[in-house]
């Protein structure tokens, strides 16, 4: 914008040095001028009509002084020349002269024509976004920063994780410690709204006019405007030119962080043999801990090293603010954002003219200038001023500078917001802020106007603003527009570097409801246009540029097939807003009539849910267990099946997702956040059954009314509260003390029943649990109970609060309490309680009465209690070290697990400790996930030490002397079988040491197998350090004292009862040792790799199998695979707790004390007499497998138990994909899903080719595996690879039905179709798909299949598939069908006598047999043979008399005659 001209006083008289002053002005500026640069340089100042000047009164002055001095001067010294030549002065002497008092710069503007790349800036960054910066700049433009021109540190951290992505994604694994190194930091992290940068202006797009409004759009719109120009913040391109002789203190510029060194950090300054060090120490006072490699920093020179390389650095704010230079050696060396002293040189309406750094001109325009300063400027005055950019094409150069107290001070400006408190302008006006009486207070006719919006801040209103019509100019004199109006405007942005607020006047934008999606409240109903409908949602327009979203599951109540007919682009919708997110500027909404007319509350946040409170959701997802609901704001609750529905159906068959249901919320948990609702307790009915039972405590003594008797349990009405209350019938029957059937026939509704205590409340059904008061006669009331009458030895009753260190914390009265450790809990810690519930109600006995801290020790257990019972004591009282001896086997819990092993609670006061080397017979690697805290163990007594009060404690097997003698090597024999363990493997053999010696001996791998085929280097590597083995004793060598041992099952066979003789010895007591079967944790004594203690579990069944593998026949999708001749006898029962992924049956991998059925039909066969030896010997097999020992001469007799046992096993058989199959099982159960995979891709690669099915069960395995375990990637990977290489109609199906017996219905729907695609010749897979949807319940889809079946089938299937449908309507679809399908075939093809017979199978399922007689009927008109009359006959008679009648059996009879002499005569 042009200077504005300063009238003088009196023109006539200064016209000509007015006109001499511009004419050579006009000579300084240079014939051509450098492309790039502004318009700006080579416009001159204009003198219009009437004269005007831009100097002032001194310097007009002291110019006319000097003319007349130079007047006179000519001329005496020229006479000869005119008046007028000698009374102009010299230019180049008057220039010279009048150095400090310089014509007024003209001030103008940057806008996107000015702007060049290479052009340095101060800017303010307005937003930060995920990849780039959005950045405020001078006179309200705005640009961005991508995140690779932030610093080129950052920049190579991005390369380099892109690069450690690639090799990712092949499936290579990083570990946590590599990740945490390479992780790049986002750009939030490193930068925030409000920060100064300084930066370099790289490139500037599609030029046009200026287009300042865009800021004032939403920011979406505000980051597009910043694409216009394109910057940089790198420290190289920002301080180039910097010269390292001006880094001298005080000055500033912008480093990055390039390596975190023991003391600080090393910066890139960007400058040639220069760096910067920031220690610890300076990075705290900055306000940052800690800084990432590659952050911007903005720094302040504290010192330079001597030698000129090192340049100690600031990042304190209060540093940077302050620090201000006076010189500089370059101009390149000014930066934008220094600090400097400038001089007032000129003002004007338009800004001031300084003079910085000495002697660079400096112009600040009117944005930059303060409205209202503390002190007026005036000519000559020193301030403070920071340059902003230098104006480029200027001559000497020429900066932009700011005095605007918070870029002075580089801070965010502040607005006053309320009568004291000072915010933030963005937080005190936000977008959307209507503000009643703005002052215009200047007008730029071509631009717009500047209005006071309070004092100290101002806003700005584009001229597009000022009307929703076109104004071509603004007048400050006339028009709506003129100074001094007032004015009602709206905010829709803020300019953060100028501090100018963005406002608009526009009559469209004051009536717009919302500016912003920020603005609009989650369940506000809302009426909008519709913009557009695509495939995947409706757009709304709501107001203005704020739009919404609506999924087509929010289209209406019920699904629309036809979205298009219902929504039409610019008609009119009523919706409501589901959930607003202001950072994605997205809306959600729904147009769901029951939604939107709902007046239920609505449901935003987990703090506003209450229980009790109704209101509407809609269902998100259906599980087997329950409902996922969603409220608004995507707030989800879930609805547990008993809750959802009284119906005993399936949820999937009544709920579908999207439909709106109406919920109570049940139980509400701020931590962890999780909401539980029902449908069921919504209704009107239900809700007046739930009592409030708030006022009713646990422990409370109550009575009540028998409201209901149900075949268990009684209803109550407690009078006291009117609550409903459960007491169960054997409960109430043990407290009237007379048996159930009685009571059932005695109890009736109304009865009241007294001395009731309460045990258990459940708020969400609102009702209590009670049970019977006790009635021990020393057992004081509540209310009678105190310290001082309590004593050892009495019965008390109290309630279960909580679990300490030292057991449960029992409540007895409001300040009496007590603790119940585990072990006085109960005599029997297996079959008890020792941690009893909390809110439990239990009856103790006081043990001990600690008065100071008035505190009781209390004990439960029923010796106590009631001394006289005839129950035995399972687990003694332990009180004292006197009551231990070494080998007493005893029970306790864990209380610690630590480094050095496990601390064991034997008593109250008695703790044992247990070593790592006593915890396992075996060497266990990752011993502590074997136990837990509060674990039943059960162990020996090692050793007790009264003096130090220690016990030891032993898992171990075996005698507990510690210093057995050891075998020597002449006490061994050749052929004598010894217990070892491996001590290390070779490539050549294995190393094995013998128990209880150093004695080591060396087993050659050709001694490992009888199989000399066998590839045993496979199997030595199976051998890892610290395996178990029975060895052979090949060969002793006493000169070389070497021994040689063999592995080979041959030397082992016949030999049991020998090993049962070494386990009893090697046994040294009754029982497993380690942690008790009964928890779920089972110590292992082997390897590590064995999985945990199956005798109690259930085998897996799954109901579903037999029906569905007869469905196919032989290619059944579960793994029934028949047992090998040679491993008969290692069959056990199925596989237990957790059900084997792969499905197979007839084996168990761990099955404890469980035999073969092998043995069970063996003994069931033998003579009674052999009972008690049968018996001892089972005995002796429970003692051998408790101990668990990796015997490798048993192996033809004993269960694999590691990976060691399956390779042994393989090298026999290496082409039973029986054996393969269970080695994959047993790698799942251990999580070693990649080795499975691996297990099986080798099966496939051993297994001959010959063996076709072999290979086709491994295929299927890995299939089940992928479907269990995989992503849909890998699944369809192995599916492709089984299909090229076995027969690839079998594959498919055999995944199809993989896919459907897993309950991944959609997917089996999607598989079968793929396969009648490609298959389409095949009868099976058109009647396999038929199934499919007949069991899924889609009856149409089913029978739209049967006449697209018969035009891709040839004609000779036609009879079959047709067939085949019409069974399929007989066993799951509609019998009825079924009979017209095969009426038409027996009408068609009345010969088809197989066709006849299966009519018949099908009808005599139904039971009709009225039915089946007209059929036999009608067959028996047909001409046939007497062969083909006789089975029918037979059949006939047979259904007679199986669903059929005496009667109807003689008729049959008689019928059969008839037919054999009509066939005899007509014979004849």
């Amino acid at each position: 914008m042009a200077g504005q001209k300063r009238a003088l006083e009196d023109n006539s008289s200064r016209n000509v040095k007015k006109s001499k002053l511009a004419k050579d002005k006009s000579k300084d500026v240079p014939e051509n001028p450098v492309q790039l640069m502004s318009t700006l340089a080579s416009e001159e100042i204009d003198f219009p009509r009437g004269g005007g000047t831009s100097l002032t009164a001194v310097e007009v002055k002291a110019i006319r002084a000097e003319a007349t001095q130079e007047a006179d001067n000519e001329l005496f010294a020229a006479s000869g020349k005119s008046q007028k030549k000698k009374s102009r002065p010299d230019n180049k002497k008057s220039k010279t002269s009048l150095t400090p008092k310089k014509d007024a710069v003209r001030i103008e503007h940057l806008n996107y024509k000015r702007i060049v790349p290479g052009m340095k800036v101060l800017g303010q960054i307005a937003s930060v976004q995920s990849l780039a910066l959005i950045i405020s700049l001078p006179n309200q433009l705005m640009g961005h920063v991508p995140i690779t021109q932030v610093t080129s540190q950052l920049t190579s951290r991005l390369e380099s994780m892109h690069e450690q992505e690639e090799p990712s994604d092949a499936g290579s694994v990083d570990d946590g410690e590599s990740d945490s190194q390479t992780e790049v930091p986002d750009l939030f992290q490193l930068f925030h709204a409000g920060q100064y940068v300084r930066a370099v202006v790289t490139n500037v797009h599609a030029s046009g006019a200026t287009n300042i409004s865009g800021i004032g759009k939403l920011r979406d719109d505000a980051a597009k405007a910043s694409r216009r120009i394109e910057l940089s913040l790198v420290p190289k391109i920002v301080n180039s030119g910097v010269l390292k002789a001006d880094l001298k203190s005080g000055f500033t510029l912008s480093a990055a962080v390039q390596s975190i060194e023991d003391h600080g950090y090393i910066l890139d300054m960007g400058i040639q043999d220069s760096s910067g060090f920031l220690s610890f120490q300076d990075a705290q006072r900055g306000g940052n801990s800690k800084f990432q490699v590659g952050q911007l920093l903005d720094v302040a020179v504290v010192k330079m090293s001597s030698n000129g390389r090192i340049c100690t650095v600031s990042v304190d704010p209060k540093v940077i603010q302050l620090s201000s230079i006076t010189e500089v050696n370059n101009v390149t060396s000014v930066l934008p954002g220094i600090l400097g002293q400038a001089l007032i040189t000129a003002i004007s309406p338009s800004g001031i003219n300084l003079q910085i750094l000495g002697f660079f001109d400096a112009t600040a325009d009117e944005f930059h200038v303060p409205a209202n300063p503390d002190k007026a400027l005036k000519i000559g005055q020193k301030v403070k001023a920071r340059i902003l950019y230098e104006i480029p094409g200027n001559s000497p150069p020429r900066f932009s500078v700011s005095l605007l107290d918070h870029i002075i001070s580089l801070e965010e400006k502040l607005a006053t917001h309320g009568i004291s408190d000072r915010a933030a302008v963005p937080s005190a006006y936000p977008i959307g802020t209507t503000l009643n009486d703005v002052k215009v207070k200047r007008v730029e006719p071509e631009r717009g106007l500047v209005v006071e919006v309070q004092p100290n801040l101002d806003g700005f209103i584009h001229i597009s603003h000022t009307s929703d019509d076109h104004v071509p100019t603004l007048s400050s004199s006339s028009g709506p527009w003129r100074l001094n109006t007032i004015h009602r405007a709206r905010v829709i942005g803020y300019h953060s570097l100028d501090g100018l607020l963005q406002l608009s006047l526009r009559l469209s934008v004051l009536e717009q409801r919302f500016l912003q999606a920020g603005d609009i409240q989650v369940g506000e109903v809302l009426k909008g246009t519709v913009k557009r409908l695509t495939d995947s949602a409706l757009f709304v327009s709501i107001s203005g540029d704020v739009d919404g979203i609506i999924w087509p599951n929010h289209y209406a109540d019920i699904p629309l097939k036809h979205p298009s007919r219902r929504f039409k682009a610019g008609g009119s919708i009523k919706c409501r807003v589901l959930a607003v997110d202001p950072d994605r500027k997205r809306v959600e909404l729904t147009a769901k009539k029951t939604l939107v007319e709902s007046t239920l509350p609505v449901l935003t946040s987990i703090k506003e849910a209450k229980i009790g409170m109704v209101t509407d959701a809609v269902v998100y997802r259906v599980l087997e267990k329950g409902l996922v609901v969603q409220f608004f704001s995507d707030l989800k609750a879930f609805v547990p099946s008993r809750e959802a529905s009284d119906n005993t159906s399936k949820l999937k068959d009544v709920f579908v997702a999207g439909r709106i249901v109406k919920v109570r919320i049940l139980s509400v948990d701020l931590d962890p956040p999780r909401l539980v609702a029902s449908i069921r307790q919504a209704s009107a009915t239900a809700a007046a059954t739930v009592t409030d039972i708030s006022d009713v405590t646990i422990g409370a003594v109550v009575e009540g009314v028998v409201t209901e008797i149900h075949k268990a349990t009684a209803v109550l009405s407690l009078r006291s509260s009117h609550a409903r209350a459960l007491i169960s019938l054997k409960t109430l029957a043990n407290i009237r003390g007379t048996l159930l059937p009685q009571l059932k026939a005695s109890l009736k509704v109304g009865e009241t029943i007294e001395s009731l205590v309460v045990i258990s409340r459940n708020e969400e059904k609102g009702f209590v649990t009670v049970a019977g008061h006790s009635k021990v006669a020393d057992v004081p009331k509540k209310g009678h109970v105190s310290f001082d009458t309590l004593s050892i030895g009495q019965v008390v009753g109290g309630r279960v609060t909580r679990h300490g260190r030292h057991g449960a914390h029992i409540k007895i009265t409001g300040r009496i309490s007590g603790t119940l450790h585990p072990t006085d809990a109960c005599d029997d810690y297996e079959a008890g309680i020792p941690f009893p519930t909390v809110d439990s109600i239990l009856k103790t006995l006081v043990v001990d009465i600690d008065n100071t801290s008035k505190h009781l020790t209390l004990s439960s257990r029923p010796s106590r209690l009631a001394p006289g019972s005839a129950k035995p004591v399972i687990d003694r009282e332990i009180n004292t070290l006197k009551d231990l001896n070494v080998g007493d086997s005893v029970r306790g819990f864990i209380k610690s697990v630590a480094e050095h092993g496990l601390f064991v609670m034997l008593g109250r006061n008695i703790d044992a400790r247990v070593q790592i080397r006593e915890l396992f017979d075996g060497f266990v690697k990752d011993w502590k996930t074997q136990f837990e805290l509060n674990q039943l163990v059960k162990g020996r007594i090692l050793s007790v030490d009264s003096e130090n009060k220690r016990v030891e404690m032993t898992f171990r097997s075996g005698d507990l002397k510690r210093d057995a003698p050891s075998l020597a090597l002449d006490g061994l024999r050749e052929g004598q079988k010894i217990f070892g363990r491996v001590k290390r493997v070779e490539p050549y053999g294995l190393f094995i040491e013998i128990d209880g010696t150093k004695i080591s001996g060396l087993c050659h791998k050709s001694q490992l197998s009888d199989n000399k085929d066998a590839d045993v280097t496979v199997a030595l590597r199976t051998f890892r350090e610290g395996d178990r083995v029975r060895a052979h004793v090949l060969s002793i060598d006493k000169e070389k004292r070497q021994l040689s041992f063999s592995l080979k099952p041959s030397h082992f066979e016949g030999d049991d009862s020998n090993v049962d003789a070494e386990l009893d010895s090697f046994s040294g007591h009754e029982g497993t040792l380690g942690v008790v079967a009964g928890d779920d944790v089972e110590m292992q004594a082997v390897s590590a790799e064995s999985d945990g203690d199956s005798e109690k579990s259930d085998p897996h069944e799954n109901p579903d199998t037999g029906e569905s593998d007869g469905e196919i026949g032989d290619e059944d999708m579960a793994l029934d695979l028949p047992m090998p001749s040679q491993s008969r006898s290692t069959r056990r029962s199925p596989t237990p707790k957790q059900a084997a992924p792969l499905r197979v049956e007839g084996f168990s991998w761990f099955s404890g004390n469980t035999r073969s059925d092998a043995e069970s039909d063996e003994e069931t066969s033998s003579d009674e007499g052999s009972e008690d030896g049968e018996s001892s010997k089972r005995k002796k097999r429970r003692k051998k497998k408790e101990i668990e020992q990796d015997l490798t001469a048993d192996m033809h007799t004993k269960l694999p138990e590691s990976n060691a046992d399956f390779e042994r096993l393989l090298l026999g058989s290496p082409n039973s994909s029986y054996l393969w199959v269970q080695y994959m099982s047993f790698l799942l159960q251990l999580s070693e899903i990649d080795k499975a995979r691996e297990t099986g891709r080798r099966a496939i690669q051993t297994i001959s080719f010959r063996e076709e099915q072999e290979r086709l069960n491994v295929w299927i395995a890995l299939l089940n595996v992928e479907n269990v375990y995989g992503t849909d990637e890998s699944l369809e990977a192995v599916f492709k690879d089984a299909a090229r290489h076995n027969d690839s109609k079998t594959i498919h199906l055999r995944l199809a039905a993989i896919l459907d017996q897993s309950q991944k219905h959609e997917k089996a729907e999607d598989q079968y179709k793929r396969t009648c695609k490609k298959f389409g010749f095949s009868s099976k897979v058109w009647t396999l798909l038929c199934e499919h949807y007949l069991r899924r319940g889609d009856f149409e889809q089913a029978r739209r299949l049967l006449p697209r079946s018969l035009q891709s089938l040839e004609k000779r299937k036609h009879l079959k598939t047709i067939s085949k449908f019409a069974q399929l309507e007989y066993k799951l679809g509609d019998a009825e069908r079924g009979k017209t399908i095969f009426e038409g075939i027996v009408d068609s093809h009345p010969k088809r006598w197989d066709l006849w017979s299966i009519y018949i199978d099908m009808e005599a399922g139904q039971g009709d047999i009225q039915s089946l007689r007209n059929i036999f009927n009608r067959v028996f008109a047909i001409k046939m043979t007497s062969h083909k009359a006789k089975s029918f006959f037979k059949k006939w008679l047979e259904l007679e008399r199986k669903i059929g009648d005496e009667e109807g059996a003689l008729a049959v009879k008689q019928k059969a005659v008839e037919w054999t002499q009509k066939a005899a005569s007509g014979s004849q």
